[in-house]
């Protein structure tokens, strides 16, 4: 018995090639060209075959090595007889390649001759039809580091699509690796010219491009197997191309087991792992089980259809016959109703949400209230909620962050220069929130009437939509019914929301004595992400001074 060290031979000048699966563990016997591990590069994946019948000694790679040609991976023990069988072997399988080498080479002129006549043909159709901007170009089979009659296994562009020059078309798999062809040009592809299953060589007419003439720089790929690590357009738009549609025998992915081997190129590999996919868990609809992308795209969203599935989401509520214990009555919500249920819910599972609560003492500002609606000839009575957006329009002056939203992608925050106070109105069809504008430059008169027309407008269902857009934060007022604190929602994409209960005399302590102040609950729910309680809790206290002294809102 002799011990042989396991090298990596040639895979055609890639450096650096990256192992994603290894087939073979220690102590497996295997045999001459039996694959024991697959190297993928951006184009490529390819299995690396055992040289010599044996059994494996050692492995000295993981998963996520890069490897070179030469490098060592591990160790064989192999019998002497084996070994010298092998030897022999190998060199009546290198004999028997150079006579195949000299045929393919005679082939591959012929094929060339006729590939040229075929584009000269195709050149004068496109000077007699096409535009002088472009021409019409038959794309052929660039050079398979050797390999003859390849079978295609995947058409990775339509015609009608606009590809680059290093974008995959096509996908060839040989016995023992898989390769994506690109373009090799950039243009618009008028016609494909071969199908799944075909057996192609190179020089075999691939796809037909339509070409600019305009003076562009387009990189010619001349070697198949080289490393690209360039991004194809195809996988930046997959899952909003809604002109997928799997294979009719795609299964959802609850009946897919995990396995130790998956069979999908380099680019469905990629679309993958930017997806979080684990290639175990998708069942192939391409030949011989193989994953394509449409199984990748179809089973993201399946298990986005799935969230109980997936274990990310928000499982669904169990649905129940209630018949069953009694008389029930079902009917529909109102759009009013769906589409509060709907932003609410949004907002709920977005942003992380805190109230703050606190009481300010409207004492002074009671009094002062009932004695202008006392007044005979008062053309608008005030409520207490007019005082309270003044208030709040001076205390988010003094706080900017209650007066922004958070950007879409949640990098930045978005200061507003205006401040648009909304109210929520409780009418019989649902809640609304008409928006009043620019609350910091009215009086408190003028905001009572502006509130007064929105809310009658909305009880009457004729506010409009742009009635209730632009808010930079929102009231909702519950003092007319009663309660001691609630946790209003936020209104995304607000940041804050103040909540009012019903304000009640309560004995207060002065320092020497308690004396009885009326009590205004505040419930002020704020985006944590925005706000922090520190800042939330100062803006409370602020809104407080502001409302138990309203001689500084004149200010």
């Amino acid at each position: 018995m002799t011990i042989e060290s396991l090298t990596v031979p040639d895979i055609g000048g890639a450096e650096q090639v990256e192992v994603i699966e290894i087939l073979v563990k220690t102590g497996d016997v295997v045999s001459a060209e039996e694959s024991i591990f697959v190297l993928e590069t951006d184009k490529a994946t390819m299995e690396i075959p055992s040289p010599l019948d044996g059994t494996i000694s050692s492995l000295s790679i993981n998963i996520g090595d890069k490897l070179n040609e030469g490098d060592q991976y591990g160790e064989i023990e192999t019998s002497a007889v084996g070994s010298t069988v092998a030897v022999s072997d190998t060199a009546a399988k290198v004999e028997e390649i150079e006579k195949v080498e000299e045929m393919e080479k005679v082939e591959e002129m012929e094929k060339v001759e006729e590939m040229e006549k075929v584009e000269e043909a195709a050149v004068a159709v496109t000077e007699a039809t096409a535009p002088s901007s472009s021409r019409l170009e038959i794309i052929p089979v660039p050079d398979l580091g050797g390999s003859d009659q390849v079978e295609v296994i995947e058409l990775l562009v339509k015609v009608g699509e606009e590809v680059d020059a290093e974008q995959s078309v096509l996908t060839l798999e040989t016995d023992k690796a898989s390769m994506e062809i690109p373009a090799g040009k950039t243009g618009r592809v008028e016609k494909i010219l071969m199908t799944l299953g075909d057996k192609v060589s190179v020089g075999d007419a691939m796809i037909e491009l339509l070409v600019s003439t305009s003076p562009v720089s387009v990189k010619e790929n001349d070697n198949a197997s080289a490393v690209n690590t360039s991004t194809s357009p195809a996988t930046k738009t997959a899952l909003s191309n809604e002109d997928v549609k799997p294979s009719e025998n795609i299964k959802p992915s609850e009946d897919v087991k995990p396995s130790g081997k998956v069979h999908a190129g380099p680019a469905v590999r990629k679309l993958a792992r930017e997806f979080g996919v684990d290639l175990a868990l998708v069942k192939g609809s391409g030949a011989r089980g193989r994953v394509i992308k449409d199984d990748v795209q179809y089973h993201v969203k399946s298990t986005l259809q799935n969230p109980q599935m997936s274990g990310s989401g928000i499982p669904k509520v169990a649905e129940i016959d209630f018949s069953k214990f009694g008389d029930i009555e079902s009917l529909p919500l109102n759009k009013i109703k769906l589409a509060t249920a709907k932003n609410l819910t949004a907002a709920w599972l977005n942003a992380p949400q805190v109230t703050q609560f606190d009481q300010a003492d409207i004492s002074e500002l009671e009094t002062f209230r009932k004695h202008i609606n006392a007044k005979p000839d008062v053309a608008q009575k005030l409520s207490a909620v007019p005082f309270i957006m003044k208030a709040l329009a001076m205390a988010m002056k003094e706080f900017p962050q209650f007066n922004a939203s958070l950007s879409a992608d949640g990098k930045s925050i978005i200061y507003k220069k205006y401040t648009h106070i909304g109210v929520a109105v409780d009418t019989p069809n649902g809640l609304l929130v008409p928006v009043i504008r620019n609350v910091d430059k009215k009086s408190i008169t003028e905001i009572a009437q502006d509130l007064t027309d929105k809310a009658q407008k909305a009880r009457a269902g004729k506010l409009g939509l742009a009635d209730m857009q632009g808010g930079c934060l929102s009231v909702s007022s519950l003092g007319g019914i009663g309660g001691t604190a609630f946790t209003p929602i936020v209104n995304a994409p607000e940041v804050a929301i103040l909540g009012l209960s019903r304000a009640e005399m309560k004995p207060v302590w002065n320092g020497s004595e308690f004396v009885p102040k009326l009590m205004l609950p505040l419930s002020l729910s704020y985006d944590h992400r925005v706000i922090d309680g520190a800042e939330a809790a100062r803006f409370s206290q602020r809104l407080a001074a502001l409302l138990g002294d309203i001689r500084h809102l004149v200010l």
